[in-house]
């Protein structure tokens, strides 16, 4: 199992939970910071004195105060401590739900887990925490579930202009001038109307509404 593992979260009851986790799976050489300048001074640090962090648990969400941070997010200090460490594992546990957000984390970022602060969190933390532990990726149940939901359909170009225009409020019939002035093709409205009944049907909506505030969560628009 892990030795040492840094965890960055700002909420204070979260860190705590967090580290009873790590302390039910064997892990006891644990660091908590409250903020991301804090976090990537400690893997500095860490390094400096040739004892490196094995795992790092950051949330995304860190909420401003008096302390002027320079890296004021997640995303920004896991991209900042892959810089100084590239192969330190890490896990996001946070309440984020979209799974555009959480697919982009994993391609773009390259973390290995991501657990979603929700029902059970701690229990798919311990599942985590073993699963990177043997060289594999995690991701919790039900984003694991949004994921494949939203690959299970393949989104055309097409389809996101056609989403977006609605999440803007254009109206359906008027769709097909946008897409003109855009020289998209096709734009006639028989071909949107069918375009957006395949979505719903793939998708399991009846409304355009939902369809539109659907992609809205899993962060395709």
């Amino acid at each position: 199992m892990f030795k040492k593992v840094l965890i960055a979260e700002d909420h204070e009851i979260a860190n705590i939970s967090v580290q009873k986790t790590l302390q039910e799976v064997g892990i006891i050489d644990t660091k908590y910071v409250y903020y991301c300048d804090d976090a990537l001074s400690w893997v500095r640090n860490a390094l400096r004195d040739d004892e490196p962090y094995d795992l790092l648990i950051t949330d995304l969400s860190f909420e401003d105060d008096y302390n002027q941070q320079h890296i004021s997010g997640g995303m920004e200090l896991i991209k900042a401590v892959r810089a100084v460490q590239p192969n330190l594992k890490i896990i996001v546990f946070s309440a984020e739900n979209r799974s555009g957000v959480i697919e982009e984390l994993f391609n773009k970022y390259g973390i290995e887990g991501y657990v979603r602060k929700a029902r059970r969190d701690a229990q798919h933390l311990k599942e985590a925490l073993y699963t990177l532990f043997d060289n594999r990726k995690y991701q919790s149940p039900d984003i694991k579930q949004a994921i494949r939901t939203r690959n299970s359909h393949d989104f055309s170009a097409l389809d996101v202009n056609i989403l977006s225009l609605l999440a803007d409020g254009v109206l359906q019939k008027n769709i097909p001038h946008y897409l003109q002035e855009r020289d998209i093709r096709p734009s006639g409205l028989s071909s949107i109307e069918k375009r957006l009944g395949l979505m719903k049907d793939l998708l399991g909506f009846s409304k355009n509404e939902q369809l539109v505030a659907y992609c809205k969560d899993i962060g395709l628009i």
